[in-house]
């Protein structure tokens, strides 16, 4: 049977969770990178083996990222850092927020989003990395400002067939998308409001707080975007926006995942707002549609009912490889979640971690 690899990053280092039972039941390994923050974690499965990466740092040594390719028992530190910014470009990497394998057909190209805003490019799997010099030179970059988190680039979706396409979401910046292999970037945000400001500029061109992308591969075009106030779907690859927030409590939230397998179905975590980053009546619900974002309903079976008052961050939501497509979410809490049935019952993969800040699954064989 196959075995189901989690690794899940928290503010203080990275746990790994294994299953061999259909994900009934999960094993933790020890904790690794201890006392390192584990902002971004990824996974390669075009490889053989699979290639596992994590981003960790901490303020006093900085960042780094290492890779694994013995499903996570022991990783590759690198001596010299794979990611870094040209020398005299007077900018230091703060954080690596997105790791993002492209497409089967780029077999060695990976994707690194960082603070501050910038997208770095490898063509060996991962061991080292370029700037992509079209983003990071691109005339908006410098009235970006950082979000709350950060000035971070967080968000990297390949197109699933054209490799010339990709698309980007940064805090605060907006979305924007390359058609020409990162050569050159548009702002996508029409549509879009930035509530913050007065109304008659509330739609601008690029400066928005986008907080999370997500997109089916049989529906490329169609897109669905999270935002600091504002649940969005485009249906012309991001050229446009439309609100779909009818039936969520509040359209505050961080992450938003398509199913893999299901393009109409769409799974958010709404909290409160940006003042109260809680769950609305302080339930723990994950919500679903199954219509592209017409309506949501909540989905609550094996998750708390008690008073419940922690979030989910933007990368802690993610879906596996599997047939029959297991789901997961972490918790700041320090606790995770999975479900085997398009969510109408979760369990319990792990509790008392620390915060957790970002989740991928692998499933091998």
């Amino acid at each position: 049977m196959a075995e189901t690899i989690l690794l899940i990053g928290t503010r203080k280092g990275l746990v790994v969770a294994r299953s061999r039972d259909d994900r009934r039941s999960w094993s933790l390994d020890d904790l690794a990178f201890a006392n390192l923050e584990v902002y971004s974690v990824g996974v390669d499965a075009r490889r053989d083996p699979v290639r596992l990466f994590a981003g960790a740092g901490s303020g006093h040594w900085g960042p780094k990222l290492s890779y694994s390719d013995d499903l996570g028992r022991s990783w590759v530190e690198p001596t010299a850092a794979p990611i870094a910014f040209p020398s005299g470009s007077d900018t230091a990497l703060v954080r690596v927020w997105q790791i993002q394998p492209a497409p089967a057909a780029q077999p060695d190209v990976v994707y690194a989003g960082v603070e501050p805003h910038a997208l770095f490019r490898s063509d060996d799997g991962g061991v080292s990395f370029s700037l992509v010099q079209g983003l990071w030179t691109h005339p908006h970059r410098k009235e970006w400002v950082p979000g709350n988190g950060g000035a971070c680039l967080h968000t990297v979706v390949p197109h699933p067939t054209d490799p010339g396409r990709m698309w980007v979401a940064l805090s605060a910046g907006g979305v924007y998308r390359t058609d020409d292999g990162g050569a050159t970037w548009t702002a996508s945000n029409r549509g879009i409001q930035s509530y913050w400001l007065p109304e008659d500029q509330r739609f601008p061109e690029f400066g928005q707080c986008v907080h999370r992308l997500s997109l089916n591969p049989d529906r490329p075009e169609r897109l669905f975007a999270q935002n600091h106030f504002g649940v969005y779907r485009s249906v012309n690859s991001g050229d446009s926006w439309e609100a779909i927030e009818s039936g969520l409590p509040h359209n505050f939230g961080f992450p938003i995942l398509v199913h893999p397998r299901q393009p109409d179905t769409v799974f958010a975590f709404p909290l409160k707002s940006d003042g109260e980053r809680m769950p609305s009546d302080g339930r723990c619900r994950v919500y679903r549609t199954r219509d592209a974002g017409a309506s949501w309903h909540p989905l609550a079976g094996g998750l708390p009912d008690d008073p419940y008052y922690g979030a989910v961050l933007r990368d802690a939501m993610c879906a596996d490889s599997s047939e029959s497509t297991g789901l997961y979410f972490g918790t700041r809490l320090g606790e995770v979640y999975a479900t085997r049935d398009d969510g109408e019952s979760w369990s319990l993969v792990a509790r008392h971690l620390p915060d957790v800040m970002s989740i991928r699954a692998a499933v091998v064989p």
